[in-house]
């Protein structure tokens, strides 16, 4: 789920149609569609498991991870010809950690003190503070961490996705591959990902948890919003097709393949298939989400205060499944509906304040690292 800010404001009446601008760019309907993919994941964490489909909104924080990355890598070599890892890096580090580990460290502090309920062992807390405890849920136990901190899994698999992704990009660059075929690189690469759950599924049985929270079984959904950057990149690339063929053709098919992915209920076609036709059916939703962001329902994704949770949509994801708990736990007479609503307001709260203080903050020193 890549947390930054889609980019810096710009007045270009361009950027919604693809112009082939590499000044820093402000991405129509992203922050919008992050509120949405939080909103997803707080109802279903929430108690409304039937309503909400969190795994569904993970993969759109996957999906736009990957989009938005890989757009800002292509800027920065289109622009200079060269990449800077370290201002890459240290970048992400500012954007990350500061309220990763202050979210982390608060937690546990409140078990310890027992504020909140459970315990702390030191394996697990390190395998979070470390970003490898996606794996350690799945391999050895998802118990004695701060309760609703697990949701930091995804964020394991984003800080290995930033680790290796860039070299991957940056050695197809100096290589001189067609962005069509680095398109299809990363097409196959999600194909490979889609192979191997396969394997894992049918072939050794693996449990949905391992297929769900794996790196190397859920990096598809971040890859195809890589290939999505990296060539008919809606930002920077010219249209192909017609505006009514986007959005009366392309729109409606990706929607129905989504449809489709909650329908069909088998647990083995949802630990396999269901994330790759969730990632196809993402394509024409970004595309047309970003080209049109004033057209039909799109425009909701662009009011103020949407975007604004949007640019809170870090932190709420860091804090809101430990305060649902605290609430259950604390308010176990209130009706889920208004431990729901009460749990949204005290994250909105904590993650108004992390923003203030922390990313703010932090996003003023990072931009002393960016060479745009």
């Amino acid at each position: 789920m890549e947390k930054s800010s889609s980019a810096s404001p710009t007045t270009n009446p361009d950027v919604s149609a693809g112009a082939n601008s590499h000044s820093r760019l402000y991405i129509p309907s992203l922050d919008g569609i992050r509120t949405i993919a939080f909103l997803i994941v707080f109802v279903f964490h929430a108690g409304l498991k039937k309503l909400a489909p969190a795994g569904f909104g993970v993969t759109v924080f996957f999906f736009l991870s990957g989009y938005l990355i890989t757009t800002l890598l292509r800027q920065e070599y289109d622009r200079y010809q060269t990449f800077d890892f370290k201002l890459f890096y240290l970048r992400r580090i500012l954007r990350i950690w500061p309220p990763f580990y202050l979210v982390l460290g608060l937690g546990a502090g409140l078990t310890v003190l027992g504020l909140l309920k459970g315990q702390i062992d030191l394996p697990p807390f390190l395998a979070q503070c470390l970003h490898y405890g996606n794996y350690y849920r799945v391999l050895v136990s998802e118990n004695n961490v701060t309760v609703g901190s697990w949701v930091c899994w995804s964020l394991a698999v984003e800080e290995h996705f930033y680790l290796l992704f860039p070299l991957l990009y940056v050695t197809l660059r100096r290589l001189h591959v067609s962005s069509r075929r680095q398109m299809l690189i990363f097409w196959v690469l999600c194909l490979a990902v889609l192979l191997w759950r396969c394997v894992l599924t049918y072939g050794f049985g693996a449990s949905f948890d391992r297929a769900y929270y794996g790196t190397d079984t859920r990096l598809d959904s971040i890859l195809f919003g890589c290939a999505l950057a990296v060539n008919g990149n809606p930002i920077l690339d010219a249209q192909h097709y017609s505006n009514k063929v986007w959005k009366y053709f392309f729109l409606p098919a990706g929607i129905i393949l989504i449809l489709f992915s909650f329908i069909y209920r088998s647990p083995d076609f949802k630990q396999t298939f269901g994330f790759t036709i969730q990632g196809i059916g993402l394509y024409p939703i970004f595309i047309t989400a970003i080209r049109f962001p004033n057209w039909g329902l799109f425009a909701v994704l662009n009011l103020k205060w949407i975007r604004f949770l949007g640019v809170l949509s870090y932190s709420l994801y860091l804090v809101h499944d430990t305060v649902i708990l605290a609430v259950e736990m604390y308010l176990p007479q209130l009706h889920k509906v208004l431990q729901g609503g009460i749990s949204l307001l005290i994250s909105f709260g904590l993650a108004y304040m992390i923003y203030q203080f922390i990313e703010f903050p932090f996003g003023q020193l990072r931009k002393k690292f960016s060479r745009a």
